[in-house]
């Protein structure tokens, strides 16, 4: 069944919940240079969205002010974002450095990194 010629959808964004919002915000600057793109203040949440700059896709991060737990529950952790970056080989490197890397897999070109919540990031070549 295809959908109606009006209702062609696009991604807007991703989100995570996060413990830590600054802490977070500077991981996701430091490790993939996104940047805030606008934030929403109320009174139980703050919600920051980032964005790459390039794509009109953005990553919504929510700090939930009254969240009573070290951690969120990921589950298995199968769900994840992934990025496209041109040097591999500088990225890794990076990454190495910052301590973030969780899992690499050499024969697929492609590695993990892990956010300060637990939430894996793929990091996969641009191959454009």
């Amino acid at each position: 069944m295809e959908l109606q010629q009006d209702l062609h959808f696009t991604f807007a964004h991703n989100n995570f919940n996060v413990v830590d919002l600054d802490k977070s915000l500077d991981f996701y600057s430091r490790a993939l240079g996104l940047k805030e793109i606008t934030r929403k203040e109320a009174e139980g949440f703050t919600i920051v969205y980032l964005g790459d700059g390039t794509t009109r896709h953005m990553l919504e991060l929510t700090w939930l002010k009254d969240f009573d737990r070290p951690r969120y529950n990921l589950g298995d952790n199968e769900i994840h974002l992934a990025m496209r970056v041109k040097d591999m080989d500088a990225a890794l490197k990076k990454h190495r450095e910052m301590d973030v890397v969780c899992f690499e897999n050499p024969a697929m070109g492609i590695y993990f990194i892990s956010d300060p919540d637990g939430y894996w990031i793929e990091i996969v070549p641009d191959k454009e």
